[in-house]
């Protein structure tokens, strides 16, 4: 068989194996698997019955016999079998041919991670059926995916704000300068909205009606106003009920944690060499991920730190974007992968 043969019946996959979504894509066709990072299991078979989507629906419905979770918590593995069984669900979606042997793979991971953890997501991923797997950090997939040129002798600066984690790094010349990580991202907003209306007006909602709340009256900096019912349970009374929920109640409830990603921005920026601090003054930094869509976010950032902010285009797409750029350029590629044992 020809080397153009094995490259024509070959696949090159970028995936973003989020805390929040799935995200598969190849460069000829773009985006082929953007599914929640949700599993429902089936505990007194214990196998898993569904995942994606149809997973999340079941949540706040399932019965006792059937556990909804997530595999993936605050940008690590948390199940590895039921990650490794969603992965597979989510690579028959993409249209894998199971016969492959020359399959070439990028998956990204959170900076802070440990070698262990690294691992961890390289052997998933081979575990269900990849052949050669490439493992990049999560910014600098964010940061590709978002244009920046990573590996010019000059700075860029990306703050990717994810479902489990907020991804702070500056590149020059294809490699990593400074960076910052914390453990905060889209689902901490969620349950602090849930604690709040729990603990200030004895209500409790459910996850998707908080990031439903999120999405519609969230905002980094008080900016939104307006009001929305919400269904959940009377704690008092222990009955259903119907709460209005304000604006100025999610902004007092997620701020302290947009006060710890914007913490983690400035103390970034905070270790920037003089050389690049120029650089990125001038060009600014970039928000990714899903929480880059918080109203204000940008604005705050900007305020806090003088840098002016941008949002990248399609912000939920970048990392996932940028895994597959990777695979198309093998030098960059070669020069940002890590090299795991």
């Amino acid at each position: 068989m020809t080397l153009s043969l094995l490259e024509h019946f070959s696949r090159r996959l970028g995936i973003d194996l989020g805390t929040a979504n799935v995200l598969i894509c190849d460069s000829q066709n773009g985006i082929l698997v953007n599914e929640p990072s949700v599993v429902a299991i089936d505990l007194l078979k214990g196998k898993m019955i569904t995942a994606g989507q149809e997973a999340k629906r079941m949540t706040g419905r399932n019965p006792a016999a059937i556990e909804v979770l997530y595999p993936l918590r605050d940008g690590v593995i948390n199940h590895f079998d039921y990650a490794a069984e969603m992965l597979s669900t989510f690579l028959k979606k993409a249209g894998r041919r199971e016969f492959l042997c020359h399959n070439r793979t990028v998956i990204c991971v959170p900076t802070e991670t440990t070698p262990v953890e690294r691992r961890a997501f390289r052997d998933l991923v081979r575990s269900v059926g990849a052949g050669v797997v490439h493992v990049i950090e999560e910014p600098m997939a964010a940061a590709i995916g978002a244009g920046l040129p990573v590996t010019e002798p000059r700075g860029s600066m990306i703050v990717d704000f994810g479902g489990g984690t907020t991804e702070i790094a500056v590149f020059s010349l294809g490699g990593v300068v400074c960076s910052g990580s914390v453990r905060i991202g889209g689902y901490h907003l969620d349950h602090a909205i849930i604690f709040n209306l729990r603990r200030r007006k004895n209500f409790l909602i459910g996850e998707q009606s908080a990031e439903a709340v999120k999405i519609q009256l969230g905002s980094a900096d008080g900016s939104v106003e307006g009001q929305m019912p919400v269904n959940g349970k009377d704690l008092i009374r222990q009955l259903p009920g119907i709460l209005i929920v304000d604006a100025q109640e999610v902004f007092q409830a997620i701020q302290p944690s947009i006060n710890l990603i914007v913490h983690a921005v400035k103390s970034t920026v905070e270790r920037i060499p003089p050389e690049l601090t120029a650089d990125i003054a001038d060009r600014g930094l970039v928000l990714a991920g899903g929480g880059a869509l918080l109203k204000g976010l940008d604005r705050v950032i900007q305020r806090e730190t003088g840098i002016p902010t941008t949002i990248a285009e399609q912000p939920l797409l970048a990392v996932v974007r940028g895994t597959a750029r990777a695979l198309t350029d093998e030098a960059v590629l070669n020069k940002i992968c890590l090299t795991i044992p």
